[in-house]
C-alpha cells in the first residue's frame, strides 16, 4: 500500500524542490526558455552556468561584479529583441542603451560606457538601421554613457526578426557600495519606482493585434541617477536592487526571496498602476506583477531608511509614483505572498512556461 503524506510532508517536499538546483532536461530550447520564468532558470542554472562554472557567473547578478587591481568593475552583456521595432515611448536602440545601463545602476555602477552588435536582417530599410543607431546615439548622449565599441552582421532574409542589439556595458562601483540579496532582512521594506507592467503592455498593444485603444506608453529610461540618489541618501541601509524586465516584479521578488531565504508579503492595492495597465490586463488575462519593465527598479531598503528612500526617489523624475509595496519577512522563507484587497493572501510564484508574447 503506498505511503501516505501529510500537509506539512507535502509542504517540506515542494520546498525542497524550489531550493534544487534546477537540471535542464528538455531536448530542445522553446520561447518559454526566454519568457524570464521557471524554464529560464533551468536553462541558465542548470545548462550554461555548470558548463561555464566560474564564481563571477555563479552569482547570477544584473551585472558580474570583477576586482582589477583593487577597483571593483562591474559587467554586463544583453541582448535586444523586441518586435515592432519602434513603439509608443521608445525604440530598440533606445532600449538597448537603456537597459543596459540599468543593469549596472541596480549593481551601485556607475556606467562608464557601452558597447554594441547590431545583427541586421537582410532587406532591412537603411532609414530604420539610420533611425535606431540615432536612437542609441540620442539615449546614450542623454544618459552621458557613450558607445564606444561594437560590431555590424548582416544575416539572410527570414533569418531575424529586422534587427537585433547586443550590448555590453561597463560601469566602476565606489569603494564601500555593496549590494546583494543576501543581504535582504526581516524587517526590509520592499519599493518599486513607478508604475509597473507599461512596457510590456505598450509592445503588446503596438503590434495591432487586439482590438484595445489605451494610451499607453514604454517606460524605457535610464535609472542611474535615480540609484545614485538612493545610494547617497541610504548608504548601507540599501541593501539590494534590481530592475524588473524579464518576468516582471514578480520574478524579482521570487529571486531575492529564494536568494536571501526570506518571505515577501506585498499590500496589492498599494501596486502603482496606470488605470490602462490594469484594464488591457484584465483583458488579456495578464497579470501587471509579471509584465515587463524597461525603466523601473525594486529596491529593498532597511525600514527606518525607507521613508527617507521613498522622498529621494519621488523627488526624481524617474520615481515620482514610487511606492512602498510591501516588507520582509522571516516566514515564509523563500516565498512572495500578496495581500488582496479583501484581506485574504495568494502566492505569487515565478511563471513556468511563456504565457507573453517576446516584449524585450
Amino acid at each position: 500500500m503506498p505511503r501516505t503524506f501529510s500537509e506539512a510532508e507535502v509542504g517540506q517536499r515542494i520546498e525542497a524542490m524550489r531550493r534544487r538546483t534546477p537540471r535542464f532536461r528538455d531536448e530542445y530550447v522553446t520561447m518559454a526558455h526566454g519568457a524570464g520564468g521557471k524554464a529560464t532558470r533551468a536553462l541558465v542554472e542548470g545548462l550554461i552556468v555548470p558548463l561555464l562554472d566560474n564564481a563571477a557567473l555563479a552569482q547570477l547578478t544584473d551585472a558580474a561584479l570583477v576586482n582589477v587591481g583593487g577597483v571593483n568593475i562591474a559587467l554586463t552583456t544583453d541582448g535586444f529583441v523586441v518586435s515592432p521595432l519602434s513603439f509608443p515611448g521608445g525604440s530598440i536602440g533606445e532600449l538597448a542603451v537603456n537597459g543596459t545601463i540599468n543593469d549596472l545602476a541596480v549593481s551601485g555602477a556607475r556606467p562608464l560606457a557601452i558597447s554594441a552588435a547590431l545583427i541586421a536582417e537582410e532587406g532591412l530599410g537603411a532609414d530604420v538601421l539610420a533611425a535606431e543607431i540615432q536612437a542609441m546615439a540620442d539615449a546614450s548622449r542623454a544618459a552621458g554613457v557613450p558607445v564606444v565599441t561594437g560590431d555590424t552582421k548582416v544575416v539572410e532574409r527570414g533569418k531575424a526578426d529586422s534587427l537585433y542589439i547586443v550590448t555590453t556595458g561597463i560601469g566602476l562601483v565606489d569603494p564601500g557600495t555593496v549590494l546583494a540579496p543576501e543581504l535582504v532582512r526581516p524587517g526590509d521594506k520592499v519599493i518599486v519606482s513607478g508604475t509597473i507592467g507599461d512596457h510590456g503592455i505598450a509592445i503588446m498593444l503596438a503590434r495591432g493585434h487586439l482590438e484595445i485603444e489605451a494610451d499607453v506608453r514604454s517606460d524605457t529610461q535610464p535609472l542611474w541617477s535615480l540609484c545614485e540618489a538612493l545610494l547617497s541618501a541610504c548608504g548601507e541601509h540599501l541593501h539590494c536592487m534590481r530592475d524588473a524586465t524579464r518576468g516582471g516584479v514578480a520574478t524579482v521578488l521570487n529571486e531575492i526571496a529564494l536568494s536571501a531565504e526570506v518571505g515577501v508579503v506585498i499590500a496589492e492595492e498599494r501596486l502603482p498602476m496606470l488605470p490602462e495597465v490594469i484594464g488591457a490586463g484584465e483583458i488579456l488575462g495578464i497579470d501587471p506583477l509579471y509584465v515587463a519593465n524597461e525603466g523601473k527598479l525594486v529596491a529593498f531598503v532597511a525600514a527606518d531608511h525607507a521613508d527617507a528612500a521613498l522622498e529621494v526617489m519621488r523627488g526624481r523624475p524617474e520615481g515620482r509614483d514610487a511606492a512602498i509595496i510591501g516588507e520582509v519577512r522571516t516566514e515564509p522563507p523563500g516565498r512572495v505572498l500578496g495581500r488582496t484587497a479583501f484581506g485574504g493572501h495568494r502566492m505569487i510564484d515565478v511563471l513556468v512556461g511563456d504565457p507573453l508574447p517576446r516584449i524585450c
